[in-house]
């Protein structure tokens, strides 16, 4: 699992799955999307407005990645 925060606009997303694959966004809640992939499993998960959802330092435990890049690639 890896956790990339964008600050320049707040956007969190956890990747599940390492492997390279097509998917499939499907927005569950109106800030909420969901990245699925090979035999309908949830590979990646964008939370946008991250910052009213989640407190980013509390999850410092888990790797995570800060810049003001969008995410590139999934």
């Amino acid at each position: 699992m890896r956790i990339h925060y964008d600050q320049k606009v707040d956007l969190l997303y956890i990747r599940l799955d390492e492997r390279k694959q097509k998917v499939i966004n499907k927005r569950i809640f109106e800030d909420v999307v969901l990245d699925i992939g090979r035999n309908n499993r949830i590979v990646g998960i964008e939370i946008l407005d991250a910052s009213k959802h989640v407190d980013v330092r509390k999850i410092f435990p888990v790797k995570t990645e800060r810049s003001s890049a969008a995410v590139a690639s999934r």
